[in-house]
């Protein structure tokens, strides 16, 4: 009793570890909602240049997360711990390149580059941030009651940290009319066309650099609250080596545990069909911005339609862990991904109409909500499977985490590269007051269509996944009598070394 009473951690240490989780997050939705349409229609790139920047910076975002975790597991302890000093090192660099993101360079020539190195810079040294922190789970204690509820914490900031950012970039933003130029009837003659552009620069010039300076002002802002929480994570928790102790079993091969985790039916199954569920929420995310500005005609109402979204997130993840509770998790993954096709139909065949469009903006939250939640609920029971399968095998819990990520990150990359590219061949003109036909449908089909197209897909991939609600109960009280068969012979070894003594 000693012993759990000094493992127990305090509300301020959950906290200050809670508080680590925001800086992912927060940077995150911002680039996840903004960057794509300030690339277009600030820093002024063409669409497939653009294009180029998004893939990139997700596929590299995706590798580096593998990679970053190999170092670690390399890393000698120090005095501050062995995965803290990759948090605080990490962190000030983190925060330069995340503000040079949103810096439009005074460059002819280069800008492509110079978006792409630091989009790739940042996504690194956030990795260097977030995977560390990730696995810090493991080192605050050695009760795993306790470190499920440093867990909750976290979970708690780190969706408020979703909001958070929405509202920080989506605000100070959405106070500065982004300036556009009126596309001249005569669009076909280049000449006159560059006559034109040449004629609104001049107009405009003024209004468009105090939109630049309202995204490295919210950059800024963003900067600044990563730096704080990781202060706050830094000062306010301890890395305790002894936690890390505890397991005798032999490390296992990388290769090996990789092997099996992917011959593993149930796991593959579950990958997929999030898989294309996730890529069609990340489709909204990505084309979001630019659907309300052109498409719908929104153009100072984007970041308010941003943060309903995220709010109505916000306030339902409480009611999907319920539901999955009461009624199971296929179940609340049919139904809470399934609600927003109607809604998503629906602002893609009516008419502009801003009530319409906050109604479909609250659907899909909620929607957000249920895809966000129910990854990270449904793989421990995947893991439950892979053990019973697999007794002899251990530690292969980090390989399930890790390339679950890295799938979602490497297709999201490829989902944002491919609707940017498609926008470049329907003719999408930068800057421009209102788009080509062909471009407002394709936005449609970005944000409407494919997103249904691919929630379908993924449901029905759902339909092979072989955990449900018995199946998981049957698991859960198999690997009991494992443990307790595990218990019981060691305490019978203990008494019969005690004899012989």
């Amino acid at each position: 009793r000693l012993q759990e009473s000094r493992e127990r951690l305090s509300v301020c240490s959950k906290l200050c570890y809670a508080v680590g989780g925001a800086p992912y997050q927060i940077t995150g939705c911002a680039l996840g909602f903004f960057l794509q349409i300030y690339l277009l229609d600030v820093a002024q790139l063409d669409p497939f240049s653009a294009s180029i920047i998004l893939f990139v910076g997700r596929a590299w975002d995706a590798v580096t997360d593998p990679m970053v975790g190999f170092f670690i597991s390399k890393t000698s302890w120090t005095r501050f711990g062995r995965l803290m000093p990759w948090i605080i090192f990490s962190t000030p660099f983190a925060v330069i390149s995340y503000f040079l993101i949103w810096f439009v360079p005074d460059i002819s020539r280069g800008q492509v580059m110079w978006y792409l190195v630091f989009y790739c810079i940042f996504q690194t040294l956030v990795t260097c941030f977030h995977v560390p922190y990730s696995a810090l789970t493991m080192f605050i204690s050695r009760e795993q009651s306790e470190r499920d509820s440093a867990t909750a914490y976290r979970m708690t900031v780190e969706v408020l940290g979703t909001v958070l950012g929405t509202a920080i970039q989506g605000q100070i933003v959405g106070k500065v009319v982004t300036p556009c130029i009126e596309s001249p009837l005569f669009i076909g003659k280049t000449n006159s066309s560059v006559a034109m552009e040449e004629l609104n620069m001049t107009h405009d010039t003024g209004s468009l650099t105090d939109t630049r300076n309202a995204y490295m002002i919210a950059a800024g802002v963003i900067g600044g609250l990563y730096i704080l929480c990781a202060v706050i994570l830094s000062l306010g928790v301890r890395e305790k080596r002894e936690s890390s102790e505890l397991q005798s079993d032999e490390p296992v091969s990388f290769f090996q545990g990789l092997k099996l985790v992917m011959n593993h039916g149930a796991y593959i199954k579950l990958i997929a069909g999030f898989l294309f569920t996730s890529l069609a929420f990340m489709l909204l995310e990505g084309n979001f911005a630019l659907f309300c500005t052109y498409t719908l005609g929104f153009r100072n109402e984007f970041q308010n339609i941003l943060l309903a979204i995220m709010l109505s997130a916000t306030l339902t993840i409480p009611f999907w862990q319920w539901f999955l509770t009461r009624f199971g998790k296929k179940t609340a993954v049919y139904i809470g991904i399934s609600s927003a096709i109607p809604f998503l139909i629906m602002v893609a065949v009516l008419d502009s109409n801003l009530i319409v469009t906050y109604i479909v903006a609250v659907a899909a939250g909620i929607s957000v909500a249920a895809a966000f939640l129910l990854p990270w609920s449904m793989l421990p029971d995947v893991i439950d499977d892979f053990k019973l399968q697999h007794p002899e095998s251990h530690g292969h819990e980090a390989i399930f985490f890790s390339f679950y990520v890295f799938f979602t990150k490497f297709t999201s990359g490829v989902s944002l590269g491919i609707s940017t590219l498609s926008l470049d061949f329907a003719g999408y003109q930068t800057r421009g007051c209102s788009q080509p036909s062909e471009v407002n449908f394709t936005l449609k089909m970005l944000v409407s269509s494919v997103p249904v197209g691919l929630i379908l897909l993924g449901l029905l991939l759902f339909k092979l996944y072989p955990i449900d609600e018995e199946k998981r109960r049957k698991n859960k009280k198999a690997l009991q009598d494992l443990r307790e068969e595990s218990n019981s012979s060691s305490e019978s070894d203990n008494t019969e070394l005690a004899s012989i003594v």
